[in-house]
């Protein structure tokens, strides 16, 4: 096991945290990460990264190590720089540890800990280079978007023995499984009738199709963990009238559990939507990740050398995992410091000590792989 104090530090504690200061002060929802992935680059350039630049997609790109023609053995580790919508005021509280920050948690701060993590080695590169290491960092853009078009790029472009997800664990856990995903349009329209007549309305033939998916999921669900559960949310639901036609409009989500059949549910809705259209989008195949393999050993010592203790967690969320485990059918997890019931909240904050602690697994692991 590696002792801590010969880990190599080629970066102080006071750069470490004005580079994530930085980092979160570069406001980067989905769509408009170029600032950030510029930044990104410069540091990697400047931290002696063997390449860094912006690739097609946008995303922030850089590697140590063996080049593609000569390594035998790719790492590729990847998180999101994009955000949700909600520019939060940067600030460092006076703890010293504290700061608050838009993607501080959800998932610049697991991308941070990638790059400083991986820059400590950047002084053994002739050796990985020697031994057919290659270190691929990508920050990927729109993974808070559907359209994750980050991560479905680097999919296409790297073929890796080992992936890594950057997304928040907390500092000492490492993420194993996230649920699938599956969006729902639904929109019926009725001719105008007096409200005597006879037979349900527009709104109250959607209220009942979202009665029988309830029902089903609460049938489904009995006896079961939250991981293994369907999850069905009604996110929005409004109705409008002209005098001649009502339309009634239900906006669904779907979190989808590991053996769950995506087509036979498809058309069990098909089924029950009656004259309603259906629109389908945003599917994501859930996905879980086996404990034995070399990636997952490498975390667990790596983590006990910080002297945290290991443990697995499941999310019923989706990440860039879920897309890319499916394509590249190789040890894959996702790991980074953060609270993740941050997510997404106005009061999201990190801690710098957990980034720093979080950084240095990276490096034990990368060293330990």
């Amino acid at each position: 096991m590696t002792d801590p104090t010969t880990l190599p530090q080629p970066i102080s504690s006071e750069e470490r945290v004005a580079f994530f200061q930085e980092m979160l002060e570069i406001y980067s929802p989905s769509y408009q990460e170029r600032a950030v992935a510029e930044f990104l680059v410069r540091k990697m350039q400047e931290w002696g990264f063997r390449e860094a630049y912006v690739d097609e997609a946008g995303n922030a790109v850089g590697e140590i190590g063996a080049t593609e023609e000569q390594a035998t053995k790719t790492l590729v580790l990847l998180g999101h720089i994009d955000t949700v919508p909600g520019f939060i005021p940067v600030q460092l509280m006076e703890d010293g540890d504290t700061i608050y920050g838009r993607g501080s948690v959800d998932a610049k701060g697991p991308f941070a800990a990638f790059t400083l993590g991986t820059a400590a080695l950047v002084r053994q590169q002739a050796q990985l280079s020697a031994d057919g290491k290659r270190i691929v960092l990508v920050g990927a853009v729109e993974e808070e978007a559907a359209s994750s078009k980050g991560a479905r790029y680097a999919a296409n472009r790297y073929r890796p023995e080992f992936c890594v997800i950057g997304e928040p664990s907390g500092w000492s856990n490492i993420t194993l499984g996230y649920k699938g995903r599956l969006l729902l349009d639904y929109t019926l329209s009725r001719d105008t009738k007096h409200t005597a007549a006879d037979g349900p309305s527009a709104c109250e033939e959607a209220v009942d199709f979202w009665n029988k998916i309830k029902a089903y999921a609460t049938e489904l669900n009995a006896g079961k963990s939250i991981f293994e559960t369907l999850q069905p949310s009604l996110r929005n639901f409004n109705s409008q009238a002209n005098g001649f036609q009502e339309v009634a409009h239900l906006y669904i989500g779907f979190r989808i559990p590991v053996g769950f059949s995506i087509q036979e549910f498809k058309t069990l809705l098909d089924a029950w939507r009656g004259d309603a259209v259906l629109e389908l989008s945003g599917e994501e195949t859930p996905v879980r990740s086996e404990k034995n393999n070399p990636l997952v050993r490498a975390f667990l010592s790596a983590i006990r050398g910080e002297g945290g203790q290991p443990k697995f967690r499941y999310k019923t969320g989706t990440s860039d995992m879920n897309v890319l485990a499916p394509i590249w059918q190789c040890p894959i997890l996702a790991y980074g410091p953060g609270d993740s019931s941050l997510d997404h909240t106005p009061n999201e904050h990190a801690s710098l000590s957990d980034l720093e602690k979080g950084a240095n697994i990276i490096t034990r692991m990368l060293l330990e792989l």
